[in-house]
């Protein structure tokens, strides 16, 4: 079960899925300006790259209870993806596509800006 600000630190306003991925894909790769995420991965497991850009860190998803919190200006991925795997992400937002950084160098530009 998940509750907003009970299960993760935020209301929620939006959940969506991940599902039948290709073995070898890699998803996410990007940050987000303002938008604050939880995630678990409630069947088979992945591992998730969390990069503020000062420190990179891994965490396995392997568990339905295990989830990990995705604040803003974090670059993640998701990688590793075990076949079947169904990812779960709860956010504090709609989508906007004009909050998403996609470029990995302009992220590491405005985390340092951001000090």
């Amino acid at each position: 079960m998940v509750e907003g600000v009970k299960s993760v630190p935020f209301d929620i306003k939006r959940v969506y899925y991940m599902f039948d991925l290709e073995p070898g894909s890699r998803r996410g790769r990007h940050a987000h300006r303002k938008l604050n995420q939880a995630m678990t991965c409630i069947q088979g497991s992945c591992t998730v790259l969390l990069d503020d850009g000062r420190i990179r860190r891994e965490l396995v998803l392997d568990r339905p209870g295990l989830g990990v919190q995705l604040p803003a200006m974090v670059w993640h991925e998701m990688y590793d993806i075990t076949p079947g795997a169904v990812l779960v992400c709860f956010a504090d937002d709609v989508f906007d596509a004009a909050d998403y950084i996609h470029e990995y160098e302009e992220f590491r530009a405005l985390a340092a800006a951001a000090g």
